[in-house]
This record gives C-alpha cells, structure tokens and sequence, in this order.
C-alpha cells in the first residue's frame, strides 16, 4: 500500500496512489457463486428491473388508498406502506397516547377495517407490499392477511416483506413494546408460520440503516446489522426451527452514505461475511440461505436543509454506490428530505 493515505468516514485508510504491489493476483471472486462477493445473481440488475414503489401513507386508510391507486396507475409495480408512530406501538388512534401523532409519519391502522379499506380494489396476489412495522409486526401481518383471505387471496399467494426488526429498535431507534425476550419470541413464530404458509414473503429485514442514521460507521453498521442477524438465527435454531427452512426468508437494510469506495466495499464485505457464517456457522446446505438480499435507503443523515439542491448530487453518489454494491432494492431520498419527510 502507497505510505500516503486518506482515510474514509469510517477512519479505514486508503491509498492515495496505488501501485502494482497494492493489488491482488488472486482470481476475482464471479458473481453469482459463494460466497457472492459481487453479487447474488450473474447479472442483477441487468436481467430484472428493480420492484418500483414509493414509500407512502397519509393520514387516513381511505387517502392512503387513493394515494395507492395513484401510484400504480402511474406505473409503480409495489407498495411501501408507513404507517403513523400510533399504529407502530401498538395504541388506537383514540388512545390519550396517540394525540398529536395520528396519521403524523404514516397511515393509522386501528382494525381489520381499516386494513380492509387500505388495499380495497387493489389485487394482493398481483401486488408486492413492503411494510414498515416492527414491534406490531405480528398485528399487521395478519391483518393484511385477512385482508388478502377476504379478497379470495390464500396467503401461499401473498408477496412482500415485514420489517420485524426488534434489536434495531433497542439498539437505534426505540418503537419497541415488549422486552427483548418475548419479542424473540414473537419473531421467531412469524419464521415459522411464514415458512409454511407464506413462502413469498421477507419474514424480516434486519436493518443496519437505522444504526447508521444514529451515528455508526460503516464498519459499525455491518457489525451491528450482521450481529442481529446472528441473534436472529440462534433464537430461530433454539425454537426448533431448522436454518434452510427459514434463512432463504431473510433480508437485510442497509444505508448508503457519500463514501462511493467504502460503500460499495462494505455492500461486498456484507455479502461474503453473510455468505460465511449461514454456511460455516449454521450449517446452510441451501443457496437461498447464504444469500444476502438487501434493500438500501440512502442517507438522511447526510442531507441538509441549507442549499438543498446540493442534496440531489449527494444522493446520486449513493445511489451509485448502491448500484455498484448489488443491491436488490433501492430507496433514494427526496431532495427535501431534510425539511420535511
């Protein structure tokens, strides 16, 4: 390595010049194949567009319907549900809890009826929805169940992804309700239900983005992501539950930030780390299990409310980075993020 360095935001030093010592001879790892280094699939996202969806949820069930409709119309091909910090700790909306919050960061969702209007005249076998809940992961998963079985939908048919990421919550971001025990407990039920009965949908997203946010670097992040993910299996494996019927379910959230080099680094490390420890540690006889799908947001941390057209640029680097590094999904930040979400 050349003796003049940088270092990225994470204090890991870089080269400032590289020469022919500083690099590898080694053959570079193919994508495709373990420990997918440079990517779960031969060709990503040049065989298969991304899933198209835009985060949203207004105040009620029935604006967020509408808003729903718009968007698909539009040509979205997925749903991102938020759901209002009410819904996302368990309180109705008329709990003395809830004043000031209701419909503040998402939709409220108090019933089944509501869950109902949410998705009314929207095909849940058609259409892929990610949700943003965690403590109440359980609660909405089977609403939207109900949902699906009122339309004539079995859930074998539903598609999407449930956050049901506790650690982060203790760790990062604090929508937690229950202590860590029984919510182990609670998530590890949803593995084992998901696995027989919902074999198209992400029983979790374990979430580095919010540790990130909270001030982690990127080694950090992976640290803590992948941490909980070990968490995660161990409490999985000690319910009975074997690794290749409930590890190919698994996904991951990562952030990136304005380090181009270090953050498509780090989307590799994650993969080959991931890749190691479902094989060498748990014992995965599966593909599916060992691959890390991810989804990656980029950075609100990083944007301002001062010049804010500056932000368009800073989140075209990381979303550059995101693309380079193999994500599956993508989630890029409006401009204006920073004044209002």
């Amino acid at each position: 390595m050349s003796k003049e360095c940088k270092k990225t935001t994470s204090d890991v030093d870089i080269p400032v010049i590289l020469t022919s010592k500083d690099i590898s001879t080694s053959e570079a790892p193919v994508a495709g194949k373990f420990p997918y280094t440079r990517g779960i699939y031969p060709d990503m996202y040049r065989g298969k567009l991304w899933t198209m969806r835009q985060y949203a949820g207004y105040g009620s069930a029935e604006e967020t319907n509408r808003r729903f409709k718009y968007l698909l119309e539009k040509g979205q091909t997925a749903l991102s549900v938020a759901f209002d910090l009410a819904t996302q700790i368990g309180y109705d909306s008329d709990h003395p809890m809830s004043k000031g919050e209701v419909g503040r960061t998402g939709v409220a969702i108090d019933s089944i009826e509501d869950m109902e209007e949410l998705f009314d005249g929207i095909p849940l076998d058609k259409v892929s929805t990610s949700m943003t809940i965690n403590s109440t992961a359980v609660i909405l998963l089977a609403l939207y169940i109900t949902a699906g079985k009122k339309q004539g939908v079995q859930p074998g048919d539903l598609m999407g992804t449930v956050q049901n990421d506790i650690l982060k919550e203790f760790i990062a971001r604090g929508t937690y309700i229950l202590p860590p025990g029984p919510s182990m407990k609670i998530i590890t039920d949803i593995f084992q239900y998901s696995a027989k009965h919902l074999p198209k949908f992400n029983t979790i997203s374990i979430s580095g983005y919010h540790i990130r946010e909270a001030g982690a670097t990127a080694a950090q992040e992976i640290a803590f992501t992948l941490s909980n993910a070990i968490a995660y299996v161990n409490a999985a494996l000690s319910a009975g539950l074997r690794i290749d019927d409930f590890a190919p379910q698994l996904s991951f959230f990562f952030a990136s930030h304005n380090d181009l080099f270090e953050e498509i680094a780090k989307f590799r490390a994650a993969r080959k780390m991931w890749a190691e420890i479902a094989k060498n540690k748990f014992g995965a006889k599966d593909d599916k299990s060992m691959k890390l799908r991810f989804h990656t947001q980029t950075g609100g941390s990083t944007l301002t409310a001062q010049q804010p057209e500056n932000n368009i640029v800073r989140t075209t680097v990381q979303a550059l980075a995101a693309t380079l590094g193999g994500t599956q999904s993508l989630h890029t930040n409006a401009f204006d993020e920073a004044l209002g979400l």
